[in-house]
């Protein structure tokens, strides 16, 4: 029998063979981790995407309560855009209260409270905004706009909360994804919303002594509150909070937070500041600011989803059929972004992706200006539902751009979304009625800010391009270098 051999007797060869088949074995383990950690966090964060579909809806319902008779009860003129500012006022309170409360959610890391208790406040004002407005109509229409400004100021929480809430959990690779997900869900959403108020205006008429509209706001700021309810316990926190420990195995999330260092390369780079180092740091990067125009000229070209009822209406059907023929474009733009936003994520590339998008519903925004014919102005909303594709595209893009540290990408993310709906507030005036039915204007100023984000995104990937540039020849001086690379 031949002698066994020691580890000390063992050849190079050997040697070598058991280090790769410890190494695989490891890699193997984590990947399994990482699969159960994704899979456990893609569950909780359902709830971000079952929130943001009746942010949504609490916000836009009014324009569909337009269709109910809101402007005649009230009394609203035309002449004077009452009803445009009654749209406007939203994100008045929008924008004041972004940049704070993504500084306070930083300082805070419990999602699980903050944006599930804001929640609770924007449904408890949605069903103000149906009881209030009952008084004589000059009190009614100082109503309407005090509860829409604070409408405003509770929403402002969500979407820049629940982006950060996001990126703190999931690599870069997979934001993507997960962004894309909470837009298909309301683009789902959407046309149900609808459709359950077209029943509403049917059916709740007089019911309570209540205008149907009114109705709309009652039940679905009931639904939001009820739905918001699990949200304490579903929602994650942030990593680094001692809550994160009661509801994810240790092994899980020590891995999630050392994904997160690999991510950024060094954990020099990931070190956290202080929020008034991060307000900083973010207000003295130009490409914050160049972002945040960007999406706001993207706001602009997609400001007439404010009014989409109001443009289905000029087919000329009744307001029932109306609001059915408002369904399958959602629909299809669900499917649409989805597609777009994993080819994205395949390839890494962002720019052609947007302009893809804005080209498409460029299309539909000149056939729509270009005739009267309803088939045509049918098929031209197709052609406008692809914006929201370019839309979570560009999210994803603003997400890479600005990663770290994440203090500054706390404030960065407010200031970005907050003062883009400086582009939806202007959109609240682009579709007045008196430029209706055609709306040739309307249009043309949509397809000029369309124009306008594909060359500020262009401008900005070519100095990306440029800083990879730089980064690639670093590393050939330094091979030990891990520089950060941005997405194009």
């Amino acid at each position: 029998m031949s002698p066994s051999l020691t580890s000390d007797d063992k050849t190079p060869e050997a040697s070598k063979v058991e280090l790769t088949s410890d190494a695989e074995s490891e890699q193997e383990n984590r990947r399994k981790l990482e699969r159960k950690l994704i899979r456990t966090l893609d569950i909780r964060m359902t709830m971000l995407g079952i929130i943001f579909v009746f942010n949504y809806i609490d916000r836009t319902n009014i324009a569909t309560a337009r269709l109910g008779h809101l402007e005649n009860d009230l009394h609203l003129d035309a002449r004077k855009a009452q009803f445009e500012t009654l749209l406007g006022i939203f994100y008045v309170g929008y924008i004041l209260m972004m940049v704070p409360s993504n500084m306070l959610l930083h300082r805070l890391g419990r999602p699980s409270i903050y944006l599930s208790v804001c929640s609770m406040l924007w449904s408890i004002v949605s069903i103000c905004t149906g009881a209030l407005l009952i008084t004589l109509h000059k009190v009614s229409r100082t109503s309407a706009l005090l509860t829409r400004f604070f409408l405003g100021f509770v929403e402002a929480v969500f979407l820049p909360g629940a982006l950060f809430t996001l990126a703190s959990w999931y690599t870069r690779e997979e934001l993507g994804l997960r962004t894309c997900l909470m837009w298909v869900g309301l683009l789902i959403a959407i046309p149900f919303g609808q459709l359950l108020a077209q029943g509403v205006l049917n059916t709740m008429e007089g019911v309570g002594g209540y205008s149907a509209w009114r109705w709309i706001f009652f039940i679905e700021g009931i639904v939001t509150f009820v739905v918001t309810l699990p949200a304490f316990y579903v929602l994650p926190d942030f990593p680094h909070t001692a809550s994160s420990q009661k509801w994810l195995h240790p092994e899980l999330l020590k891995l999630a937070k050392q994904r997160k260092i690999e991510e950024m390369e060094d954990l020099a780079k990931i070190e956290d500041v202080s929020q008034k180092r991060g307000f900083v740091l973010a207000v003295k990067d130009w490409k914050v600011w160049w972002l945040a125009l960007t999406v706001g000229a993207y706001q602009l070209s997609q400001g007439y989803y404010q009014y989409f009822p109001t443009l289905a209406s000029t087919l000329g059907y009744n307001r029932n059929i109306t609001l059915v023929l408002c369904a399958p474009p959602g629909f299809a733009s669900a499917i649409f972004t989805f597609f777009v936003s994993r080819h994205s994520d395949k390839v890494q590339k962002r720019f052609p992706h947007i302009v893809f998008c804005l080209g498409l519903s460029a299309i539909g925004w000149i056939m729509a200006m270009s005739t009267m014919n309803v088939g045509v102005r049918y098929t031209s909303i197709f052609f406008m539902e692809a914006i929201p594709g370019g839309f979570v595209v560009l999210i994803a893009w603003v997400n890479n751009i600005i990663a770290v540290p994440p203090a500054k990408k706390a404030v960065a993310l407010g200031l970005i979304v907050a003062f883009s709906q400086l582009g939806t507030l202007a959109s609240s005036y682009v579709y007045p009625q008196r430029w209706g039915p055609q709306y040739t204007i309307s249009f043309g100023i949509t397809i000029g800010a369309a124009a306008i984000t594909v060359l500020m995104c262009f401008i900005l990937r070519q100095h990306l391009a440029s800083e990879n540039k730089k980064a690639q020849e670093a590393m050939k001086q330094n091979p030990e270098l891990r520089p950060y690379f941005y997405q194009l």
